[in-house]
C-alpha cells in the first residue's frame, strides 16, 4: 500500500509498504480522507511536536474517514462508512477514573510520543481495533466525517467550560480548531460568539460557521472584562495574556491551543485579581461520537474544509495547511 511517511524535519515521502495484517479484534479500513492537524505540521516541518521527536518513519494522521474493507468477525458489513476514535487509553489513576483521555501510558494515532511510534492513517489502508470504530449516519459524507476528530476536540473544550448556553463567548484564534469551537459554541447555545485572528480570511470563515462578531488583531481592540468564557486556541502567550484581560471577573478561560514545552511569558496578575478560572482541555473523552451527530445535523460546518489534495501531493497539502492566509482545514484524499 502507499502511505505518506515523515522521516524527519522536511523529510516526507510517498512510500510503498506491506498491506497490514489483521489481529482477531481488528478491522481493516480503506481510508478515504485524512485531515492535517497542527501536530502533523509540527512533525513534518520541525521533525518534532513539542518534546516528541520523530525518531523512526512516522505515518501521520488521526482525523480520518473510510470504509470497512475487512472484518473477520463479521460485526461490520464490508463498505460500512466509518470514522475513528484515535486514542488507545492507558492506565487509570486515582481521581481521573472517569477521564480515560487523561490516563497515562495511552497512545494516539500518528504520534511520536510512543516507541515504537503510533502510526497514523495517511495510507491506503489502516488497521483499527473494533472499539475505535464510529459508524457514520447515511447523510454524513466521508469528506465531512474527517472533521469529527477536531470537532470532538471543540465539543470537549465547551464541556470543560461547563457549557456555553446563554453565554457571551470569545474564541481567540480562528484556525481550524478555533473554527470548530465557533461552530460547536453556536450549536450548543452561546448567546454571542466573537472570533479573533490576525488574518482577515480566517475571520471570514469564522463568520461562516457562526461568529456574531469578529476582531482582527492589530487592527481592532478586544474589550477588557467583556466575555463570560474565552477559548484560547492560538497557543500564543500574548493571546493568553489578552484572554485574561478580556474575560469578565469570575469568568472562565479555557486553554485549547497546545503551548510548546518550557516557560511562557504570560501576564498572569488578572487571574488572581479577577478570580478567573483557567482550565486546560486535552483532546476528548468520547465527544467524537457527539461530533459525528453534530456534523450530520449541521452540514454548513463543511465550510471549514478549504482544500483537498490527493495522496501523491501530500507535501503540497502540508505546505498549504501551514499557510493560514487562505486555508482552513486541509484534507488529503487517499482513495
Amino acid at each position: 500500500m502507499k502511505a505518506f511517511v515523515i522521516n524527519g524535519k522536511l523529510d516526507g515521502e510517498i512510500a510503498s509498504l506491506p498491506n497490514p495484517a489483521l489481529k482477531p479484534d481488528e478491522v481493516r479500513i480503506k481510508v478515504a480522507y485524512v485531515g492535517i492537524c497542527g501536530s502533523d505540521l509540527h512533525y513534518y516541518f520541525n521533525g518534532a511536536n513539542g518534546a516528541f521527536v520523530v525518531e523512526e518513519p512516522l505515518i501521520p494522521g488521526h482525523e480520518l474517514s473510510g470504509v470497512i474493507d475487512e472484518d473477520p468477525s463479521g460485526e461490520f458489513a464490508l463498505g460500512t462508512r466509518v470514522t475513528l476514535h484515535p486514542a488507545t487509553f492507558g492506565q487509570s489513576e486515582k481521581g481521573i477514573e472517569g477521564k480515560p483521555h487523561l490516563w497515562p501510558h495511552g497512545a494516539y494515532l500518528g504520534s511520536a510520543s510512543t516507541h515504537p511510534h503510533t502510526q497514523g492513517a495517511m495510507s491506503e489502508f489502516f488497521i483499527a481495533t473494533r472499539s475505535m470504530i464510529r459508524v457514520l449516519p447515511d447523510n454524513l459524507s466521508l469528506e465531512m466525517a474527517a472533521l469529527a476528530e477536531p470537532l470532538g476536540v471543540a465539543i470537549h473544550a465547551v464541556n470543560v467550560a461547563d457549557g456555553v448556553k446563554g453565554k457571551d463567548v470569545l474564541v481567540s484564534g480562528s484556525g481550524p480548531i478555533g473554527l470548530c469551537v465557533v461552530a460547536a459554541a453556536k450549536i450548543m447555545g452561546a448567546a454571542s460568539i466573537t472570533a479573533t485572528d490576525i488574518l482577515p480570511a480566517a475571520l471570514l470563515q469564522a463568520r461562516d460557521v457562526g461568529a456574531t462578531h469578529t476582531i482582527q488583531i492589530g487592527q481592532d481592540q478586544v474589550v477588557d472584562n467583556s466575555y463570560d468564557i474565552v477559548f484560547e486556541c492560538s497557543a500564543a502567550s500574548v493571546a493568553l495574556s489578552s484572554a485574561l484581560q478580556s474575560v469578565r471577573r469570575a469568568g472562565i478561560v479555557v486553554q485549547v491551543g497546545m503551548f510548546a514545552a518550557g516557560p511562557q511569558p504570560i501576564a498572569i496578575a488578572p487571574l488572581v485579581s479577577k478570580e478567573i478560572s483557567l482550565r486546560g482541555t486535552f483532546r476528548f473523552n468520547d465527544e467524537v461520537t457527539d461530533a459525528v451527530k453534530m456534523l450530520a445535523d449541521n452540514p454548513w460546518i463543511e465550510s471549514i474544509i478549504t482544500h483537498t489534495f490527493p495522496l501523491d501531493e501530500a507535501v503540497k497539502a502540508f505546505e498549504i495547511a501551514k499557510d493560514g492566509t487562505n486555508s482552513g482545514k486541509v484534507l488529503v484524499k487517499i482513495n
